[in-house]
C-alpha cells in the first residue's frame, strides 16, 4: 500500500526520473503516447488471428443465493493499518458432494473498535439449487476474536476432506475437516500458529514431493497499535494509512508436513525465511519445468521473491536475477495480488502482479531460461489500469476459448482518497483483460455487464464453477460491504473440460501435477498450483476451455510422484475425476439448474 500524503502533481514530478513512469505522467496529463512493443510479442501477434468473442455477462446473484455475510472494516479515525487490508474468501467442497462451498474470512474487534455484535468468519454450504446455507456454527469455523486475513484450502492429512488454514493478525488457525460437516481447531498440535506474525496469504504445496502437503505463509510488517503513526495532512478528515516503508518487514514461513498431523518450521533451513519480507500474495508453481514446485511472492513496496526448488529441501533465492523483483525500470512497487499461468501457449508459467494506482500491473513473461521479461507493454496491457488500485487477480478462461485471461479486483486503500487525488475513486470496478491469443490482451470489462463493472472496494477474490455448468464464476469479499457472487452467463457457449485430481502416491489434491491437453492440433498445458490471488483460495479443479473444438485427442497428467496417466479421447463438456494410476472414476458433480 502507498502513502497518501503526496498530491498527484508531486507524485508525477517525482516519477519523471524513470522513463516508463514518465509515460504514465504523460497519460495522466492527456498527452498521446505510443506503447513500445517487444519484437517477440510483435512476431507472435502477426501470426495469431484472435478468435471471435462470444457474448458473456456476469450477474451478481449474491442476494438470491441467500448470502448475507458482511465484511467489517473495523474502521476508526485512528487509521489502524489493519483496517484497510480487507479479508479474503475461499471456495471449498468441504463435504465432498461435488459442489463448491464458500468460506468468507472476517475481522475482529480491536482495542478501539467494538462492533455491535461479535464478528466471525462464515461458511456457506452450496445447496445445489442456486442458494447457500450458513453452516458456520455447526462447522465450528467462526473464529470469533481472531482478526482474520486470508484463507488457504488443502487436504493436509490425505483423508479426502479439504482443511482450512486461516491467516490473521497475531496468529493463524488450522481447522481440520472431520468429514462430518464439522471442523476441529488443531493449530496448537500442528505447530502452525505463526504466533506474533501478521500472516496475510498462504498456500499449500508438496515442495519435497513426499506425498503430503506443506504450507507457505506470507507475513507482512511489524505494525502494532502502539507504533501506529500519523500519516497524511494534519487537517480534519485527511489522516491516511502510512506507507509500509515506515515499518520493518517480517519473514516468510515454510512448514514441513511430518505426516502425523504436525508440522516442522523449516523457514530458515530451507532459505525461504531468511530475507526480510512484506508479503501480500503467493503462488506456488513449477516455473522452470523441472517437476518441482517453486515459490513466487508479491511484496508490498519491496522486492518480489522467486525461490527455486533445489530438490533437497532448500530453495535458491533468484528474485533479482530472475527479473520479477522489480519493474522493468527497477522500481519496487506495491505488490499485492499474484497468479501464474501460461498466457502465450509455450508451456511455461508466466506471472502477473497487481499494484496500486499510478503504478502499473506487471505481466512477467517466462523466458524459459530462469529469467522473466516485464511484458506489460508488449502484451498490450500497458497503462490501461493506471488509475485503479489492483488488489487481487486470477488467471481464468472466462469465455472458454482456450486462452488464459486476466481478472483483476480493484479498490483504493484509503476511503478519503479523493481528497488527495481527484482522478481516483475509493470504489472501483473489476477489470478483465481478454487474451487474444499468444499473450496479447484487450480490455473487455465493459462488455461483461453492469454487475461486473459496479464499483466496489474489492479485497478478496476467488474463482470457481460453483454451478458446475462449465464456465468460471467469481466471488469477491468487499471491504466494509456485502460480497459479490458473479455468475458467468454465456461462457459455456464454447466447449470445455474440467478435471478433479485425486492423488494416491502423490498428495490427495494432486497439487504440483502438470496436465497437457491436446485437441485438434491445439496443445494446452496447465498446472495444479497452490495459492494465487490475494488472501484467497479458488476452485482446485483444473479447467480447460476448448473454443469450438469438439474433440480431445489426449489428456496427459504427470503427477508429483512421477506417475504419468494418459487419457485418450475423453468426452468434452463435462467434469471428470481422475485418480492417480487408475484414470477416470465415477464422481457426481451436480449441475445447478439455470434460472428461468
Amino acid at each position: 500500500m502507498e502513502n497518501k500524503k503526496a498530491t498527484t502533481s508531486q507524485r508525477l514530478a517525482l516519477a519523471i526520473r524513470s522513463g516508463a513512469v514518465l509515460l504514465l505522467a504523460m497519460m495522466a496529463l492527456g498527452i498521446s503516447i505510443s506503447a513500445p512493443v517487444h519484437p517477440r510479442v510483435f512476431a507472435a501477434q502477426a501470426s495469431t488471428v484472435p478468435a471471435s468473442p462470444i457474448p458473456v455477462r456476469y450477474t451478481d446473484v449474491r442476494e438470491s443465493a441467500k448470502i448475507t455475510f458482511q465484511q467489517d472494516s473495523t474502521q476508526t479515525d485512528e487509521k489502524y493499518y489493519l483496517e484497510t487490508m480487507g479479508t479474503g474468501v475461499g471456495w471449498i467442497d468441504y463435504d465432498q458432494d461435488g459442489l463448491m462451498d464458500l468460506f468468507f474470512v472476517q475481522s475482529a474487534a480491536t482495542d478501539i473498535y467494538k462492533p455491535p455484535r461479535p464478528l466471525r468468519c462464515a461458511l456457506y454450504h452450496n445447496n445445489g439449487d442456486g442458494t447457500f446455507t450458513d453452516v458456520t456454527e455447526k462447522a465450528g469455523v467462526g473464529g470469533e476474536g481472531h482478526y482474520g486475513q486470508g484463507v488457504a484450502v488443502g487436504d493436509f492429512d490425505n483423508d479426502g476432506y479439504p482443511d482450512l488454514y486461516v491467516t490473521g493478525y497475531g496468529r493463524a488457525i488450522l481447522y481440520h475437516n472431520n468429514g462430518n460437516g464439522t471442523f476441529t481447531d488443531v493449530t496448537a498440535k500442528a505447530g502452525v500458529a505463526d504466533e506474533g506474525g501478521w500472516s496475510t496469504s498462504a498456500g499449500w504445496f508438496d515442495y519435497d514431493r513426499d506425498g503430503w502437503l506443506d504450507l507457505v505463509v506470507t507475513n507482512y510488517i511489524d505494525w502494532t497499535p502502539k507504533n501506529n503513526m500519523w500519516c497524511g495532512e494534519r487537517r480534519p478528515g485527511y489522516r491516511s494509512y502510512c506507507h509500509p516503508g515506515n515499518y520493518k518487514g517480517q519473514r516468510i514461513k515454510l512448514y514441513h508436513n511430518n505426516h502425523d498431523g504436525t508440522f516442522t518450521d523449516v523457514s530458515d533451513a530451507s532459505g525461504v525465511g531468511k530475507p526480510e519480507a512484506k508479503g501480500m500474495g503467493v503462488v506456488l508453481a513449477d516455473f522452470n519445468n523441472d517437476g518441482w514446485p517453486d515459490i513466487a511472492i508479491a511484496n508490498d513496496s519491496w522486492p518480489n521473491f522467486l525461490f527455486i526448488n533445489k530438490h533437497n529441501g532448500t530453495f535458491e533465492d533468484v528474485s533479482l536475477v530472475s527479473g520479477i523483483a522489480a519493474s522493468e525500470d527497477g522500481r519496487y512497487e506495491a505488490g499485492m495480488g499474484i497468479d501464474a499461468a501460461d498466457v502465450d501457449g509455450d508451456g511455461w508459467q508466466d506471472i502477473y502482479i497487481t499494484h496500486l494506482d499510478f503504478e502499473l500491473n506487471r505481466l512477467y513473461h517466462n523466458n524459459q531460461d530462469g529469467t522473466f521479461t516485464d511484458d506489460t507493454f508488449g502484451s498490450r496491457i500497458g497503462n490501461k489500469a493506471v488509475l485503479l488500485s489492483g488488489v487481487a487477480m486470477k488467471f481464468l478462461d472466462y469465455d472458454n476459448d482456450g486462452w488464459n485471461d486476466i481478472l483483476q479486483l480493484n479498490g483504493a486503500m484509503l476511503d478519503n482518497v479523493s481528497l488527495y487525488r481527484n482522478e481516483v475513486s475509493y470504489k472501483e470496478p473489476l477489470l478483465m483483460f481478454r487474451n487474444l491469443g499468444k499473450g496479447q490482451f484487450d480490455k473487455v470489462s465493459e462488455s461483461l455487464g453492469p454487475d461486473f463493472v459496479r464499483p466496489i472496494v474489492g479485497r478478496g477474490l476467488a474463482t470457481a464453477d460453483y454451478d458446475n455448468d462449465g464456465d468460471i464464476d467469481i466471488v469477491t469479499n468487499n471491504r466494509g460491504d456485502y460480497p459479490s457472487l458473479l455468475r458467468n452467463d454465456g461462457g459455456n457457449s464454447n466447449h470445455w473440460l474440467t478435471v478433479l485430481l485425486i492423488g494416491t502416491k502423490s498428495n490427495r489434491d494432486g497439487i504440483g501435477a502438470s496436465l497437457k491437453l491436446t485437441s485438434e492440433g491445439f496443445m494446452h498445458v496447465e498446472q495444479a498450483k497452490g495459492g494465487g490471488s490475494y488472501m484467497s483460495a479458488s476452485d482446485p479443479r483444473i479447467h480447460f476451455g476448448l473454443g469450438k473444438r469438439t474433440k480431445i485427442e489426449s489428456l496427459e497428467i504427470t503427477w508429483p510422484s512421477g506417475q504419468v496417466d494418459r487419457l485418450t479421447n475423453p468426452s468434452i463438456d463435462q467434469i471428470i475425476a481422475v485418480k492417480e494410476g487408475v484414470g477416470i472414476i465415477p464422481r457426481p458433480f451436480p449441475k445447478i439448474p439455470s434460472p428461468k
